[in-house]
């Protein structure tokens, strides 16, 4: 995944980190959920790169966008590591957003995203019944595939070189973290026994806080409270996590800035140093291939003494363009 360098000359700013880096992001994905085109990705692409953004990873969307966008890089614009579509079966997961997957389709069907391209997999792992307006059930959320079946897409993913990323917000993570999942996204519910299993394997969790613990002022109060009792939880869990050995990652689920996120790490137990690992080198484990020598950006202040720095980048190189 490199890069010519089509710039010369000195980067304003004083220090640098090698891009941001985005773990956790829907570039199709609509605020209605409903799914948009190419148009709006590589959009949404450009504004990553403004921020100093260098590498994506898109967990899940309109597949035939995001699988080209990760096959065919393009200078100027992020490095993209793409799950393609959502794995869930009917009634399980957003109708506007994912084809329903029944479970005797399973492995074909990821076999698929494979071939076109997918380095990951997106695996809803639970998820709450949809009333007729496409609002959650209270009191639904459950598994959306059997332990034995999550088990057989891991096995394929690591056959053929990709990984397994699965969304989780109940105490079923733990069951999935047991079953061997790469990556958990959300994960607000992890154990500290199933942290410790999943930090002994070197896997990931991204907490996506943004989205999580970090609620409009205007949000019902359901909402506010949920994310005070999950912010609560993630400052004894996130420590925890890094210090046996979870690579923790910075993901916005598209509900803001990969600044934003790395500050709220830093707000959940991190040091500054490790959230902004968070949210930059860690991302080189996401898959081999990235290079992101190719890809710079600088700032006029330190980050690690002032997180906030990270949202004014000096200069920004993308993949040897540069674009800021």
């Amino acid at each position: 995944m490199g890069a010519r360098t089509s710039w010369s000359g000195r980067l304003p700013g004083r220090w640098a980190l090698p891009g941001l880096v985005d773990a956790h992001a829907h570039l199709t994905v609509l605020g209605d959920h409903t799914l948009g085109d190419e148009a709006l990705a590589r959009e949404r692409l450009e504004a990553y790169a403004a921020a100093g953004v260098a590498t994506v990873r898109d967990v899940g969307g309109r597949s035939e966008v995001t699988l080209r966008l990760a096959t065919r890089p393009e200078p100027g614009l992020p490095a993209v590591l793409a799950a393609g579509r959502f794995l869930a079966p009917a009634g399980r997961y957003f109708p506007g957003m994912h084809d329903p997957v029944a479970a005797e389709d399973l492995l074909a069907t990821a076999m698929r995203e494979i071939s076109g391209g997918a380095t990951w997999l997106k695996l809803i792992g639970d998820f709450p019944l949809l009333d007729h307006r496409g609002r959650p059930v209270s009191g639904s959320l459950a598994p959306t595939y059997d332990l034995e079946t999550v088990r057989e897409l891991l096995d394929l993913a690591h056959a053929h070189g990709a990984r397994v990323a699965v969304h989780t917000q109940s105490h079923h993570v733990d069951a999935l973290v047991k079953a061997g999942v790469d990556s958990v996204e959300h994960g607000e519910w992890l154990s500290e026994e199933a942290v410790d299993a999943l930090g002994q394997r070197g896997g990931a969790w991204t907490p996506t806080l943004t989205a999580i613990t970090d609620p409009p002022a205007d949000s019902p109060t359901k909402r506010r409270n949920y994310a005070a009792e999950a912010s609560e939880r993630l400052r004894v869990l996130l420590p925890r996590a890094i210090n046996r050995g979870v690579r923790v990652l910075a993901g916005t689920d598209n509900a803001g800035s990969v600044a934003h996120e790395i500050t709220l790490l830093a707000r959940h137990g991190l040091t500054p140093q490790q959230a902004i690992a968070a949210g930059s080198t860690e991302a080189c484990w996401l898959h081999p291939g990235i290079q992101v020598a190719a890809s710079l950006t600088t700032y006029d202040a330190d980050p690690r003494e002032d997180l906030k720095v990270l949202s004014t980048p000096a200069a920004a190189v993308i993949r040897g363009k540069r674009v800021r």
